[in-house]
Parts: structure tokens; sequence; C-alpha cells
């Protein structure tokens, strides 16, 4: 039997043919650069995470660059959730001997529940997840982004589920997750968890206390094969390993949520004169913009890890730098914050480390969140 390789030419050819059909918009030719690829000769596997899934990423990085808008992007990602159906239809099964649950006689498919978690609306990667295991033999659930915890938990007991892939992109659901993982866990399922929400070397999956963690669809799919084992260091249950959340500060950080971007968005108007004359959009989007500190500085509270929080100050700051708009906002804002904290010892000192972080991001002559 003859395995098929493809070369890096043969993949960066059919990259740049998909990349330049969604930058036109044009459905027709990024399918055939797809479909081509894959009549070629090219695994479906590699279309799937060596183009379709690395142009997305390619998609993600021209956003934050600002050579692209949200709706562009948006575009282009509903087109190519479109192409990996079109492929799957392309790709009629085969006859295979399908992984064997753990444990059993070698006989029975092991079946896989892959979902996004509530909250999380980034689904193409868990939908790439999804057609990555159906081809390497199992037994596939495909829920979709968004997917409520008890509506999950319904559908568990409905099919019988031997294990469940949860995905999310954002650090601001792992609170959301950790429900999910605890849980499916309670039902005596085991969880295994994947997307940039959970850390690049999966430091959060571990926290709450996930079965598995993967850094992409083929490493989960070969976790899976190979059968899950607990990780050293894994919580079990809500509440295990995160003894600091008993000094509430992340409930009350929540709860506030609202109150909080008021706070900080009048405080910004009097430091900032320019934003006298900001437009309505402008202030819908500086407001939109403290929210998400907001959510992040709650996220870093519930993982206890101030460098969720950093992470995210200096990611937004080079956005908004690209686009013009100084980081000086952004610690003003973190000053506003700090001053309404002043009982929160742990907010403190989070919010002090992302002063820090700020301080090495250069920043244009410009003014406001939004200029």
């Amino acid at each position: 039997m003859t395995t098929h390789t493809t070369t890096s030419s043969g993949l960066d050819a059919a990259r740049e043919r998909l990349w330049a059909a969604l930058g036109e918009r044009d459905e027709e030719a990024a399918a055939a650069a797809v479909l081509d690829a894959r009549d070629a000769g090219t695994p479906v596997e590699e279309v799937l995470l060596d183009v379709i899934g690395s142009v997305q990423a390619r998609l993600g990085r021209a956003w934050a660059a600002g050579r692209i808008s949200v709706a562009q992007e948006h575009a282009a990602t509903a087109i190519q959730d479109r192409l990996v159906a079109a492929l799957a239809r392309r790709t009629p099964p085969s006859p295979r001997t399908r992984p064997a649950r753990p444990g059993g006689d070698g006989t029975v498919p092991q079946r896989v529940t892959v979902a996004c978690v509530d909250g999380e609306w980034h689904a193409l990667p868990a939908r790439l997840l999804a057609e990555v295991l159906s081809g390497r033999g199992f037994l596939v659930d495909y829920l979709g982004a968004h997917v409520p915890t008890p509506h999950l938990i319904a559908h568990l007991h409905q099919t019988g589920a031997d294990v469940v892939a949860l995905s999310s992109t954002l650090p601001v659901r792992l609170p959301t997750a950790h429900a999910a993982v605890t849980a499916v866990q309670a039902i005596g399922i085991p969880v295994i968890v994947g997307g940039a929400a959970f850390g690049p070397d999966g430091r959060y999956a571990r926290l709450l206390g996930a079965d598995g963690w993967a850094p992409d669809a083929r490493a989960a799919a070969s976790l899976l094969a190979g059968g899950l084992r607990r990780p050293e260091g894994a919580r079990t249950g809500p509440g295990q390993g995160l003894p600091h959340l008993l000094d509430q500060e992340y409930t009350l950080v929540t709860r506030t949520r609202a109150q909080l971007t008021r706070d900080v968005l009048e405080g910004l108007e009097a430091k900032v004169p320019a934003m006298a004359a900001y437009t309505e959009e402008q202030r819908e989007r500086t407001a939109e913009d403290i929210a998400h500190i907001v959510d992040f500085l709650a996220a870093s509270l519930y993982t206890d890890d101030a460098e969720l929080f950093t992470g995210f100050l200096t990611w937004t700051a080079e956005v908004l730098r690209v686009r013009g708009v100084p980081s000086g906002a952004l610690s003003a804002a973190l000053d506003l914050l700090s001053d309404v904290q002043h009982d929160f010892p742990r907010a403190q000192t989070h919010l002090a480390a992302g002063r820090r972080a700020l301080a090495h991001v250069p920043a244009p002559q410009a003014s406001g969140l939004h200029a």
C-alpha cells in the first residue's frame, strides 16, 4: 500500500488559492482550491488542517493586524465552514477498523461527542476536530457552537458517548468550561479539552481537572486512540484545587460587570477630553473594550493567574497599536478599575501586573481607546 505525501509546495499552492478566493468572497473558487487538492491526492486530514485550518489562522492574524474587518473575517469563516461540509460530501466513508473502547474487546466503536462550551461561538476548530476524528474511524457526534451544559448532559444521556471533547477559544469561558467538565465527569464520562482558552501548554486544562488536553486536532486524535490517562495534579469537582475562589473576588467582579464598565467609561471621559467628540459608535466600541478588560480580569481571578490577564492586555495593546490607538488609554482604564476595586487584593495584584506589562508596549500618538 502506498501512502500519499503532499509536498510543501503543493500545500502552499492550495493555501494561496484558498486565501485569494476568500479575499474575493468567491466561494466557488474557494471550493475549487480545496476540492482540487483533494482530487490531486492530498489526504483529507491534510486538506482540513494544513489548508483550511492554516488559512483560518491566517485570517485571525490578518484581523488582528487590521488588514481585514470583523465582517470580512466572519464572511470568510462562513465559507470555510461550508468548505468543510463540501469536502465531507466528496469523501465517502471507507471500510476500516474503528478504535475500540478502552478495555473493550476491540470490536465496539468509540463514540466521541465534540462540542463548544456554552458561550463559545468560534466553532470551526471543533468542526475540524470532528472531521479528523471521523476520518480516523471514531463515531462522532458534533454539536457545534455554544452548547449549554444542561443540553450537553441531556445529549450524553441519550447517546451513550464514551468521551467528550470540549473546545473553547477565549479564556473568559474557562469558568463555564470548568462547570461543563465537572458535569460531564459527574455522569462517568471522561473529558478532553482544547483550544486557545486552555493555554498554550494546557495549564488551565490541568487546573480545571480535565482528563486530557491536546494542542491540536492531530494530537487529540492520537490521545483518544491511545486511551485517556488522568493528568498528574488534575482536580476533581468545581471547588477542588481552587481555594482562592473562597475570597469571592471572582464572583463580585462578575456580578458587578455592568457597573464596573459604566464607572470606567465615565472615568475615561473625564481623563480623556478627546472622548467628548466621540461618535456613538466609538463610545460603544470603547465600552466593549472595557467590558472585555473586566471579563479577562474575572477569568484571571478565577484561575488565579495574572499572566492570563497580562497576555490579553498586551495582545489588545498590539491590536490597538496597529490601528493607531495608544496603550496609554488601556493603562488609564486599569487605573480606574483599581480605584473602584481597592478592597480586592488579588484584583489589585493582577491590575498592577497589567500596568507593568503595558509599559513595554510602544504606543502611537493618539488619544482614547478608539480614536
